[in-house]
C-alpha cells in the first residue's frame, strides 16, 4: 500500500469510528446498524469491513479510543492534577461524543455478549500514574496503595457519572464529583496538604478561583 493509500485508509478508519460513536451515542449498540454508520461516515460497507470484522469489533474500537480526544492535563503530576482530570472527563462527557459513546458501550456491553474491561483498565492506569506521582511527592498518607485507590476511584467515578446521567443528564456531574473528592481526600492526602487541595472544578469557577 502506497503512502497516499495508507493516509486515506487512516482517515477512512477515523471517519468510521467517529460516525459509529455518534450513532452509538444516540441509539446505543442495539439501535445502531452498520448501514447507518456507513451513511453517516460517507463511506461504504466494503470500507467498514476492511477495517472492522463486525459491529462488535467496531464497538470495541470506540471503547478503546474513548479518551483519544482528551487534552493533555497541565501542571505538576499528583493529587491536584488527578482531581482536575476527573473534572476534565466530566466536561468531555457533555461535549465529546467519542468519550460519551465509549462510556455508554462499556455499560451496555453485556447486552451484546462482551465482557471487555480494557476501557476501565485504561482509566485505572491513568489514575494510578497520578497517584504514584503523588506518593513520590509525599502527598499520600502512609499505607495508601496507588493501584488499589485507582481501581476504587474509577469504580466510584463510573457509578457517580452513571447516576448523574440518569438523574440529570449529567447536569449535576461536577457537583457530584466534588462530593466524591470531599469524602475521599481526607483518607488519601497527608493532613498538611488537605488545606491546599481544591476538590472543586477550578475551570468552572473561573480564573480567579483558588
Amino acid at each position: 500500500m502506497s503512502r497516499p493509500q495508507q493516509q486515506r485508509a487512516v482517515k477512512t478508519r477515523a471517519a468510521i469510528i467517529r460516525a459509529a460513536a455518534e450513532e452509538f451515542d444516540l441509539h446505543g449498540y442495539a439501535g445502531t446498524s452498520t448501514t447507518k454508520i456507513v451513511k453517516r461516515a460517507g463511506s461504504t460497507m466494503g470500507a467498514l469491513y476492511f477495517h472492522f470484522a463486525s459491529k462488535e469489533d467496531l464497538a470495541k474500537a470506540v471503547m478503546a479510543e474513548q479518551g483519544a480526544d482528551l487534552p493533555e492535563m497541565p501542571g505538576r503530576p499528583g493529587l491536584q492534577r488527578l482531581i482536575g482530570l476527573t473534572f476534565e472527563i466530566a466536561r468531555a462527557l457533555r461535549g465529546n461524543v467519542l468519550l460519551r459513546a465509549g462510556v455508554r458501550l462499556a455499560i451496555e456491553q453485556g447486552a451484546f455478549g462482551l465482557r471487555d474491561a480494557s476501557a476501565y483498565q485504561l482509566w485505572i492506569a491513568t489514575f494510578e500514574q497520578e497517584l504514584v506521582a503523588a506518593q513520590a511527592l509525599g502527598e499520600l498518607r502512609d499505607g495508601v496503595d496507588p493501584a488499589a485507590v485507582a481501581r476504587f476511584l474509577v469504580g466510584s467515578y463510573s457509578g457517580v457519572q452513571l447516576l448523574s446521567e440518569i438523574s440529570s443528564g449529567r447536569a449535576d456531574l461536577s457537583e457530584r464529583i466534588t462530593e466524591l473528592w470531599r469524602y475521599v481526600l481526607p483518607a488519601l492526602a497527608v493532613p498538611e496538604l488537605l488545606e491546599e487541595l481544591r476538590p472543586e472544578d477550578r475551570k468552572a469557577a473561573g480564573p480567579g478561583a483558588g
